[in-house]
């Protein structure tokens, strides 16, 4: 009897603990993330991101019932893991049309995010677009950048090959906001722009507009200058000089690349120099006809190598005849590598800044409408930016994870077949077979 009772008490303790468990588990909640390198969990720049946002963030879904719903939640939950102010509300756009229709609301899914006063909309339901937004949110406001016009600069606006109106698109998206200015109408370059781009100009820029140029770097502005190879220097030898950095005669051509390209003139950068630009960046970029570029000695400037051609690289300086060009030991050209583009910073003049960013790149075309979507183009060109508008905890492109799929070789798929259809139930009917034969000597 006494077995009975003892019996009985050890279920109720059972059920009691288990019932514990449950009510605990329904309060605190514990998840770890086994992918390799975390990958299931958002990027250590989206993490860094939250930490800015200091204070309740909220969200608002405009979603209906269903698939939707759920995505948003996991998506959510990933953030709320590492900021757990994070509110979230639903709108069903069928039971209140009136406030999505106030809210601007355009596709199902659509979430709003709010944070001190300003809001900002979220389209897609991942990562990349989900942290954008908090980024936008972090600055709290739009930053303007400035793109020089009127000597034959690549249009920011513009449709054709070479200009670089799909990057500026996404350069909006993340809420940059372009703006044309020809410098020489100008009286000066604006000081409210954030950002000043001298893309590949074709006609030599008068001396009063390099001046200005000159003015703006020397007040502390940041510059993206993306220059071409076999153009003079159209006179902005001074800005140049100002900068610390020349651009050396030729054009860049790779034997390496050209093995992947077909193209010599075709460079891809597969490695990068140790920069906070490319920190963690291991996506090859693509860059078709790009000069190199020399670093002058200059205190005032710390320049860093952003871009490099491989080792079977070197600067064409006289016209190609044959049908495969070739290095010249006996030449004076200089063999790779070679860089074609700087990260420069100092110490900002402007007491609105701590520090001054300029990148100098010796070709624009990996910008282009053409190549923007060749590789990691796009990934590196908002590196870029970020870093120039001192973003620098962004969310980077979330890379695939390497262990979504599995590949065995034969001799692995071999085992797990024997080990599941075979091995596993032969031990389960050994294990049942030792229960039944230990039950009848009962």
């Amino acid at each position: 009897m006494r077995g009975a009772w003892r019996a009985w008490l050890y279920t109720l303790l059972c059920v009691v603990i288990a019932v514990c468990v449950a009510a605990l588990s329904t309060r605190f909640g514990f998840t770890t993330d086994w992918s390799a390198d975390a990958r299931a969990s958002i990027t250590p720049q989206s993490q860094s991101l939250l930490r800015q946002l200091k204070g309740p963030l909220e969200i608002t879904a405009y979603a209906r019932p269903g698939d939707v719903r759920a995505k948003t939640r996991l998506l959510v939950d990933r953030y709320q893991r590492f900021k757990h102010d994070i509110h979230v509300k639903f709108v069903d756009p069928d039971a209140d049309p009136v406030a999505t229709q106030d809210a601007d609301i355009t596709a199902d899914g659509e979430l709003v995010l709010a944070w001190h006063g300003h809001t900002q909309h979220v389209a897609q339901l991942n990562e990349r677009d989900f942290s954008d937004a908090l980024a936008r949110l972090a600055r709290g406001g739009t930053q303007l950048v400035a793109f020089i016009t009127g000597d034959g600069e690549r249009d920011a606006g513009g449709k054709a090959a070479a200009d670089l109106g799909v990057f500026v698109q996404r350069l909006a998206a993340r809420g940059v906001r372009a703006l044309p200015l020809n410098v020489a109408e100008a009286a000066e370059v604006p000081r409210n722009a954030h950002l000043v781009v001298l893309a590949s100009p074709q006609a030599a820029l008068l001396p009063t507009s390099v001046q200005k140029l000159r003015d703006y770097v020397a007040d502390g502005g940041n510059l993206l200058w993306l220059t071409e190879p076999g153009s003079d220097d159209l006179g902005l030898a001074p800005l140049a000089q100002a900068l610390g950095i020349k651009r050396l005669p030729g054009q860049l051509y790779d034997a390496q690349s050209a093995a992947t390209t077909g193209d010599a003139r075709m460079l891809v950068a597969t490695h990068y120099p140790p920069q906070a630009i490319t920190d963690g960046f291991d996506i090859n970029a693509v860059f078709p006809r790009v000069a190199a570029l020399a670093e002058v000695a200059d205190p005032q400037w710390r320049a860093q190598p952003l871009l490099q051609s491989s080792a079977r690289s070197w600067d064409q300086t006289t016209p190609v005849t044959g049908a495969q060009p070739a290095f010249d030991p006996n030449s004076s050209e200089l063999k790779g590598p070679l860089t074609f583009g700087y990260a420069l910073t100092r110490l900002s003049p402007s007491p609105a800044r701590n520090q001054q960013r300029v990148v100098v790149v010796g070709g624009g075309g990996f910008l282009s409408n053409a190549y923007i979507g060749d590789a990691g183009n796009l990934a590196l060109g908002e590196r870029l930016f970020d870093w120039l508008l001192g973003d620098d905890a962004l969310a980077s492109v979330p890379q695939a994870a390497p262990d979504t799929v599995l590949k065995p070789t034969r001799t692995q798929l071999g085992a797990l077949t024997f080990g599941y259809l075979v091995a596993l139930p032969i031990v389960l009917i050994l294990i049942g077979l030792a229960i039944s034969r230990r039950r009848r000597r009962r």
